[in-house]
């Protein structure tokens, strides 16, 4: 099975793993990640990113390869429309 056959059926429980992983440093055990584990994990999430998300966050890899990157103002218009939770006022 190729690389790409592989991360084409990785589930996105894996993915957000892996993801979580490569930013903090360490598996969810504590367990620091190794350079090459830290490369290889990031090219997995990367290519995952890639072939499965349809709206990348502010700055990730596109279907094309190409990274992307949303401005301020496009991730204002992007969140403009979801339901406030709370809203707090802090008074000096």
């Amino acid at each position: 099975m190729s690389f790409q056959q592989v991360i084409g059926q990785m589930p996105r429980e894996v993915y957000e793993r892996l993801k979580t992983a490569v930013e903090l440093g360490k598996w969810p055990d504590g367990q620091p990640l190794t350079e090459e584990q830290k490369a290889t994990s990031l090219q997995a999430v990367m290519a995952w990113q890639a072939m499965h998300l349809e709206d990348p966050e502010h700055m990730n890899i596109g279907r094309d390869g190409e990274i992307v990157m949303k401005s301020k103002s496009d991730l204002k218009r992007q969140y403009r429309d979801e339901e406030e939770i709370v809203r707090i006022e802090i008074s000096h």
